[in-house]
């Protein structure tokens, strides 16, 4: 039931004080209520027990296996909610981090600042990191923006911007909404960016190669050194995009692999919350010589202490108020000295082993696109179920969340049919993940036994099979 329906006239869970607001005489008329907002009449039991009920049926990593694939759907240790619930970091006012009169009563929030910036480039092999950055994409947009910043600074006249096929549909979007063509390489047989298609569309005029490593296939691309060198020679810059960086953490670092910029989403790599549109985040580093390029909030050390640095008159500006989501940052940070080094090396190689796990056990019941070892996700097909038995990648997807499993991403990458791209990630045990490729495989016989049945599926959600293009089309949300 709505909570509007739920409404009873006269009903209230709490008696709000009369309004000390005499008139509104600098509200214009038109924006004036001229009757009471219509709000739901409830007791406060009726309201607790409703949102309790609905928070139960959502999916969360707290109650479910959450194996969406590129998008590291993992647990977040409970203490960094705690670290992020102190007083200190709760009561902080956002304008003190502005005000050098205020500067010197928040030295411990500044020096997070400083030591996850630190953490950071020392995990990446960047030299300089901007955390204003809200979200991955919007850590995407600030990395293109300053790589058009430099080649706009040097005088070059560049155009295009590269990425591969199997790339996250960010990078293409984010390069053309930085005035960029975008140039599309296709995956060769072994599942990444077709080295010689890569060499001939090489030219002058690009300004940037856009690159995930390993790729959304889970594939680490062999030949990423030679490709480096190629953009370098052309004056193009190599931008990483950091959303599998989960798969590499504290064994390889991208800077080393040759790439001058790199967004990371921290809400995936170092297990803050994700999900419900936020918070996010998505700090971007760069090397030594695109410093001057970052965006205007930098914290600097003297012998006084902390404070806020000088505005750099060729910084691409500010992109987001005061130290974008601080209190995500915090919680990383935590994440990170908890693990520290060894720790966060011991991540990847779980991860690794988890997905190369699911990805053998379940070789032999549906298609294999790229048989061969791979990172921290693999993908499957249901190509040869939907031609055989008319059962899709949709239809095992529904199928997974009568048992209290979230479905993998499905039908990306794009250049896989029938896909299903399944991250495991490193939190997960072998219990849970025995599990879930057991009712995998239990699919597999439904659809061979009984492959109609699916048309129902899922029973025990409530919402079962909408219409998900016209839900995306014309959503509506509004209570009538």
């Amino acid at each position: 039931m709505n909570i509007f329906e739920a409404s009873k006239k006269g009903r209230h869970g709490v008696k709000l004080p009369k309004s000390r607001v005499k008139s509104t005489p600098n509200l214009p008329k038109n924006l004036q209520r001229s009757e009471d907002a219509k709000l739901p009449e409830l007791s406060e039991l009726d309201v607790v027990r409703h949102f309790t009920r609905l928070s139960s049926k959502n999916f969360s990593i707290d109650k479910n296996f959450y194996p969406l694939g590129s998008c590291t759907m993992k647990y977040n240790p409970k203490i960094e909610e705690k670290v992020a619930s102190l007083e200190q970091f709760l009561n902080a006012h956002p304008w003190s981090m502005l005000n050098d009169e205020f500067t010197k009563d928040i030295q411990g929030l500044l020096e997070i600042v400083d030591i996850s910036k630190n953490l950071l480039c020392e995990i990446t092999g960047m030299d300089a990191f901007t955390l204003m950055p809200q979200a991955g994409a919007h850590g995407e947009m600030t990395g293109i923006m300053l790589i058009h910043a430099y080649h706009q600074n040097k005088g070059n006249k560049k155009r295009y911007v590269i990425v591969p096929d199997s790339s996250h549909g960010t990078n293409p979007a984010t390069a053309s909404m930085v005035g960029y063509e975008v140039i599309t390489i296709k995956s060769d047989e072994e599942g990444v960016m077709n080295l010689q298609e890569f060499k001939k569309a090489m030219n002058d005029e690009v300004a940037a190669v856009m690159l995930t490593v390993p790729n959304t296939l889970g594939i680490f691309n062999p030949y990423i050194k030679e490709v480096c060198d190629i953009a370098h020679s052309h004056d193009a810059l190599m931008y990483y995009d950091g959303a599998n960086l989960n798969a590499i953490l504290g064994v390889v670092r991208p800077g080393d692999l040759g790439f001058d910029v790199t967004h990371l989403n921290l809400h995936k790599t170092f297990a803050t919350p994700h999900g419900g549109g936020g918070p996010g985040s998505g700090p971007v580093g760069v090397k030594e010589f695109l410093k001057p390029f970052l965006p205007n909030l930098q914290v600097t050390k003297d012998e006084k202490g902390y404070k806020i640095a000088k505005p750099n008159e060729l910084s691409i500006g500010r992109i987001s108020p005061f130290f974008g989501n601080y209190m995500v940052t915090l919680r990383a940070l935590a994440y990170i000295l908890i693990l520290g080094k060894e720790g966060l090396k011991n991540v990847s190689k779980k991860a690794v082993l988890n997905a190369n796990y699911i990805r053998v056990k379940l070789k032999e019941f549906y298609d294999l696109p790229y048989d061969k070892p791979c990172m921290h996700e693999c993908v499957l097909s249901a190509k040869t179920l939907a031609k055989e038995h008319g059962v899709r990648a949709l239809d095992i997807a529904k199928y997974l969340l009568d048992f209290g499993l979230h479905a993998p991403t499905i039908y990306f990458p794009l250049i896989v049919k029938e896909a299903m791209m399944i991250e495991p990630t490193e939190t997960e045990s072998k219990e849970s993940i025995d599990f879930f490729c057991k009712k995998m495989i239990d699919a597999v016989d439904l659809a061979k036994s009984d492959p109609k049945s699916f048309a129902k599926l899922p029973k025990s959600t409530p919402v079962s099979r909408p219409d998900e293009t016209k839900a995306a089309r014309e959503l509506d949300i509004c209570f009538k």
